[in-house]
């Protein structure tokens, strides 16, 4: 008999309507577990532990921090796997930070919903179903952290949200799925080539913004944040442009803080050497910035900020970057 551990935090998975008439966190990890129809076939024995009870949004790093520990332990002591579920608002942030210091073989898959458990065809239950049967599975061994939400099983590497409402919000622009949930078995059909990890991060904190590049921008932004950032995710335009209104100042921030230079496309790597123009991929990588590679800004962002308060310096977090991107 497998056995996987299932963390609850909260989110819409969760919620129930309040006296006002909206939804807010409020059943228990093992009330989600316990609605869940056809658990009690798979054979699997199912570990509940009710974690936090809040709204995907209102996650924090240091709620991250104790996750990870957390699922440290209950892998460390013989579980095959470990189901986290949580607000769909930040499944791709969490799930991207979980696998960055993940080296055990044991599955970690973050799951949600898209719709609460008051509204007809709530989709919790099917998507808590397909995650602990993923977590057990030995298919799904060696992948790291993945997000596992209407029966396909995503990277966390790759996976982004891409509709506000939608159940198949989850999607994997590059490269797609890593496989799918039939008929209750995990199938694994696309392996990434391979993974890049991370000792745990234990340093001071840094912060890092991201922002991103809009028609006729002049630097406002930039400017704004430039004296209360750590290291900075600069969103651009296709493969990694910006208006020429940009480039001095990015340089010179490139010249004291981690600048990583990303797309705002949702799918796609930066490019290094095609276009030559002011603000383009080759002048910005030539004034110091960091190609993120196929990473989207917000995992950018997370990859930045641990290698900051690892106590890399900008020469190694762009080393770490190349491969991180690739």
């Amino acid at each position: 008999m497998k056995r996987v551990t299932v963390f609850g935090l909260g989110g819409t998975i969760s919620m129930t309507a309040d006296k006002a008439g909206g939804v807010v966190p409020a059943l228990s990890a093992e009330q989600l577990v316990a609605a869940v129809p056809g658990l009690a076939e798979t054979n699997i024995e199912v570990d509940v532990v009710d974690f936090r009870r809040i709204p995907g949004a209102s996650l924090s790093f240091e709620d991250i921090r104790e996750l990870t520990a957390a699922i440290e332990q209950r892998l460390s002591t013989g579980a095959d796997g470990v189901v986290v579920t949580q607000g769909t608002d930040t499944i791709e942030e969490v799930a991207y930070l979980l696998d960055l210091t993940h080296t055990r073989p044991e599955p970690i898959v973050v799951t949600g919903a898209m719709r609460n458990p008051t509204l007809a065809g709530a989709d919790g239950p099917a998507n808590i179903l397909a995650a602990i049967q993923t977590a057990a599975a030995d298919t799904a061994r060696d992948l790291g952290s993945l997000v596992v939400f209407a029966d396909e099983i995503h990277s966390s590497v790759r996976v982004r949200k891409t509709h506000s409402t939608s159940g198949h919000t989850f999607q994997s622009a590059n490269g797609g799925p890593l496989g799918y949930v039939v008929e209750g078995e995990p199938r694994i059909v696309n392996r990434p080539a391979a993974r890049v990890t991370l000792p745990a991060a234990t340093g001071r904190e840094a912060e890092v913004a991201v922002v991103p590049v809009v028609l006729g921008d002049t630097g406002v932004t930039l400017r704004a944040v430039a004296n209360h950032v750590d290291g900075l995710v600069v969103a651009a335009f296709g493969a990694g442009h910006v208006p020429v209104a940009l480039v001095e100042i990015l340089g010179g921030l490139a010249a004291r803080i981690p600048v990583v230079l990303a797309s705002r496309g949702g799918a796609g790597s930066t490019l290094a050497r095609t276009y030559a123009f002011p603000g383009s991929e080759t002048d910005l990588l030539g004034r110091g910035l960091i190609p993120a590679g196929f990473l989207d800004p917000v995992k950018a962002r997370i990859l930045v900020r641990h290698l900051l308060i690892s106590g890399h310096d900008q020469t190694s977090i762009k080393a770490v970057f190349e491969r991180a991107g690739s």
